[in-house]
């Protein structure tokens, strides 16, 4: 590591550099080949766009459609009044829009590689932080995310790197506002990607139990980071409950994405056939019974399917679970039928991701290592939620970062055993040389 080489591959500066560039030439190459009224236009064409574009002209956060069918809480609130802002700086469903958000997402994606870095920098030492950070920045997922989705994909695994990296460090805290800033940390994330909130216990239970053992901070401590977390969310709640005269804490849609992986298309034998699911048909449901009544339909619908397709049920998990960790139910044989190389580097990079996933927690279980429950507690209760609901690759963007550092776990835990054993062959036959 001594050699400039060395010092070079372990240069955080250059690697964020390198990711930043990657991520650049990625989105400049794929905007020359996109007419500019489609880029406009079509990347807006969702949630987060419609709900952005009412704010931009004032009318609040909602039409979650684009129609003008009142408040929503279908999304969390931090996106989409980022890209409102944007909106109202560069004008709404314009090529500069688009360009402004491809860049914000660019600056969260590349800015992941820091806490990456250091995170696994505490767990096992620079060489494993140096491999994280640059397969983090070299991922193909995290390249063309950025460009690709209009969401908060990018931050989202740019907060989810900074949870993980802040739970560790609280280790050493003895201030009350070190805890605190953790409780708006998390209060950031629950209000960009409520489903992080799934880890949020764990992570917190298991900083107050090492911090414990350090005889360092009392519970009043974890207890002000939660209560801090809370009071962060409370606007937003307070909010929706006026909006609604219910309660939503932060999100309202899990009843919708429940449904959209449980429903009657996936039953062949369906008494009314195999129904459709149109875009236009569920807008003027939504239209028509308003947001809450159109969710309770949705949760007794999907509940329904759920009790009366038990076995169905099961395969559609399994396939679900194929999906979450290899971006598609059938991976092998879209490998092999598509044409595109890239696809072909988000399979396989998708397969090298998993393997290194368990093999990182199997290396971190062998070394007893103090660090494993945050990680494993990551990746084993995160991906539950779209187990039972539907998914798609950008979902387990947010705890890809976790995942990368597994990897590089386990990489050094394998090129540490292969040196182990070349050095106990060269020790035997040293021995019996001299025999």
């Amino acid at each position: 590591m001594k050699s400039l080489p060395g010092k070079a591959s372990t240069s955080l500066a250059l690697i964020v550099l390198v990711a930043l560039c990657a991520r650049v030439g990625f989105a400049w190459n794929q905007e020359r080949k996109i007419p500019r009224e489609v880029l406009a236009v079509v990347p807006f064409q969702q949630e987060a766009g419609n709900v952005a574009y009412s704010l931009a002209l004032g009318k609040g956060f909602a039409s979650v459609f684009r129609t003008d069918t009142g408040p929503t809480a279908w999304l969390a609130p931090v996106y989409p009044v980022l890209l409102a802002g944007i909106f109202r700086v560069f004008g709404s469903f314009t090529v500069a829009a688009f360009f402004a958000a491809v860049f914000f997402n660019i600056l969260f994606s590349s800015a992941a590689c820091i806490p990456i870095f250091y995170l696994t920098k505490r767990i096992c030492g620079l060489p494993a932080a140096a491999l994280a950070a640059w397969v983090w920045a070299l991922c193909p997922a995290g390249v063309f995310f950025p460009f690709e989705w209009i969401w908060d994909t990018s931050l989202s695994a740019l907060l989810g790197a900074l949870l993980l990296w802040a739970t560790l460090l609280l280790e050493d805290s003895t201030k009350l506002r070190d805890w605190c800033g953790y409780g708006i940390l998390w209060g950031l994330a629950l209000l960009t990607n409520p489903a992080l909130g799934s880890i949020f216990p764990f992570l917190l239970g298991w900083a107050a139990l090492r911090a414990r053992k350090q005889n360092r901070p009392d519970w009043k401590f974890p207890v002000c980071a939660l209560l801090t977390a809370i009071l962060c969310c409370l606007p937003w709640t307070i909010r929706n409950f006026a909006a609604f005269q219910t309660f939503v804490p932060l999100r309202s849609n899990f009843a919708f994405e429940l449904w959209i992986g449980n429903n009657d298309i996936f039953d062949e034998h369906a008494q009314n056939g195999r129904m459709k699911i149109t875009r236009a048909e569920e807008t003027r449901q939504y239209a028509q019974v308003g947001e809450m009544e159109y969710m309770r339909e949705k949760r007794a619908e999907a509940v329904s399917f759920i009790a009366s397709h038990p076995g169905l049920e099961l395969q559609l998990t399994g396939r679900r679970i194929v999906a979450f960790w290899m971006g598609t139910e059938t991976p092998l044989r879209d490998f092999l039928n598509t044409d595109s190389l890239l696809v072909r580097c988000i399979f396989g990079m998708n397969f090298l991701l998993t393997a290194g996933a368990f093999g990182g927690l199997i290396v971190l279980f062998r070394e007893k290592n103090l660090f494993m429950f945050p990680l494993a507690v990551t990746v084993a209760i995160f991906p539950c939620l779209y187990y039972v609901t539907h998914t798609l690759l950008r979902y387990r963007h947010a705890i890809d970062p976790a995942i990368v550092i597994l990897m590089a776990l386990a990489a050094r835990g394998f090129f540490a055993a292969s040196g182990d054993g070349v050095g106990r062959g060269l020790a035997a036959k040293n021995a019996k040389s001299k025999a």
